[in-house]
Order: C-alpha cells, then structure tokens, then sequence
C-alpha cells in the first residue's frame, strides 16, 4: 500500500483522536418541569347526586386551533339525549398545528377528576380521527386509568402494536369505515388482530359505506352508549 506523503500528518491527527477517545456510561436522573396548558368544554351534569361517570372525548385534526366550539363537532355531544344516565363530557382541544400531547391530556384528566365528582371506576375514552390516534395512544400509557376506549377512524403505528400488552385487560371497540380513504381500515384491522390475541373483550365494527366519517354510525348508536357506560373497572 503506497501512502502519499501530503496525507500522512491528517492520518497521525486521526490516530491520535482515536487513542484519546474514552467511552462514558453515566446516567441521566433529573425532575425537568414543563408547563402544561390545553383548553377544554367540560359538559357535567347539573344536581347530580354522588360520583358521575367521565366521557372524554378528543376530536380530530380539523377542529384543532383556539375556537373551543369546534370540540363538540362530530362527537358525543351531538347524541347526548341517547345517554341515558348523567355524564360528564370533557373534550380537551389540541392546539392548532400539532397532534394530541397524552402527557398533558392525562393530566387534565386528573385535574378533572381533583375537581368534580367523578367516578374513577368508570372514565371511557373516545376519538376520532387524529384523536382516535390519541385515544390508542394514551390508553397504552395508562390502561389503568379507562374502563373502557373506543377509537373511531384511528391511524395506529408500530409502538402500539409492539406495546399490545397494555391492552389486555381493556374493554375495547375499534370502529372504522370499510371505504376510508383518509386513514387506511387497515390501521384498525392491524389493532384488533393484534390486541385479540391478548385480549377476547375487543370487537371490530367496519361500516361497509361509510368513508373517513365513521363516526355518525359510531356515535349515533344508542348500544355504543349502553356498552360503554356498562363498563366498570374493579
């Protein structure tokens, strides 16, 4: 091998890096504090007596931004008088431009839960769309929060499937449109094979004719509203 004499001050620079290179194992331990701030409606129903049930909704990527009435658009709202007992109906809104952040929607929910008289035993968590992505996602991160989920049109990915573990003692009900050409039923197909292999109290509802709007079919059924609130955590 023939080595040009121009080049060989660059090759002693690089030997001498490498003998003076040191490999360092250490630990990264501390408290970082991060501000948390989301808008929100709370629907919660009046002169109710004792601890009521928590809907919580999030909604889809359209309704993002800072006009707080768009939350209630496609949702649970719209078929409140199908509930058939008192509810409350938190639908937290996520800020223009970004996807749901399920540190700080958790939170909120605890914030509610400090708040209101609500039973711990039966909070349920529904979306739609981008918010049927965050309805996967933090059911993943706390199962033991939700009596039951149930997402509407979800994108999924990779870390779910590979957390599917999180789910196994879920009550869980996938809803998707057979002609969705927004977000793949493939998604859906994927997380119901996957979570049925762990747990047997999931279902799978493909609305044949339904496009990327599947969630009037979903939400306009007075038997999702029953299965739901019919869920209780032990």
């Amino acid at each position: 091998m023939k080595i040009t004499l121009k080049y060989f001050p660059f090759l002693l620079l690089l030997f001498s890096v490498s003998l003076n290179a040191q490999e360092i194992k250490a630990e990264l331990n501390k408290e970082f504090k991060r501000q948390e701030k989301v808008s929100y409606i709370l629907d919660y129903p009046k002169n109710s007596k004792g601890n009521v049930p928590l809907i919580v909704f999030l909604h889809g990527s359209g309704e993002r931004g800072n006009d707080l009435e768009m939350v209630k658009a496609h949702s649970p709202f719209t078929y409140k008088n199908l509930i058939k007992e008192p509810v409350a109906i938190l639908a937290p809104q996520c800020p223009a431009n970004t996807w749901w952040d399920t540190v700080t929607i958790f939170n909120l929910i605890k914030e509610i839960q400090e708040k209101y008289n609500i039973d711990t035993s039966r909070i349920y968590l529904t979306g739609l769309s981008m918010g049927g992505w965050g309805t996967w996602k933090l059911a993943m991160e706390h199962p033991e929060l939700f009596a039951a989920v149930a997402p509407v049109c979800a994108p999924s990915d990779r870390v779910m499937e590979a957390n599917i573990g999180q789910f196994k003692n879920l009550p869980v009900k996938i809803f998707h449109g057979g002609n969705d050409d927004i977000v793949s039923p493939i998604n859906s197909i994927n997380m119901y094979q996957a979570i049925k292999k762990v747990n047997p109290n999931v279902s799978l509802t493909i609305f044949p004719d339904d496009n990327h709007n599947s969630w009037d079919s979903t939400y306009s059924d007075p038997k999702f509203y029953e299965w739901m609130l019919s869920q209780k955590k032990n």
